[in-house]
C-alpha cells in the first residue's frame, strides 16, 4: 500500500484487510501518545486512532509533541 507521510511517499507491506491508523504509527516508529495526527486534512483524536483505517493513497501528517520550558 502506498501512502504519503509528511509529504514523503511510503510503501507499507500490509495484509489485504488493511491496517488501522494506530498500526501505521507503530510501523513507522511513532508512539501514538506523543503525536498529533492529521489524516487527509482532518485531525484524528487519539481515541479514534485504532478505529480509523488507512487506505491506498491516504495522506498522513504527523507532528511530534515535544515538552520543554
Amino acid at each position: 500500500m502506498k501512502i504519503k507521510v509528511n509529504g514523503v511517499e511510503k510503501h507499507l507491506d500490509v495484509s489485504k484487510k488493511g491496517i488501522s491508523l494506530s498500526g501505521t504509527l507503530d510501523l513507522l516508529g511513532y508512539k501514538p501518545n506523543t503525536v498529533v495526527v492529521e489524516l487527509n486534512r482532518t485531525i484524528v483524536n487519539s481515541e479514534s486512532l485504532a478505529n480509523q483505517s488507512i487506505q491506498e493513497g491516504d495522506n498522513i501528517e504527523i507532528v511530534s509533541i515535544v515538552g520543554g520550558g
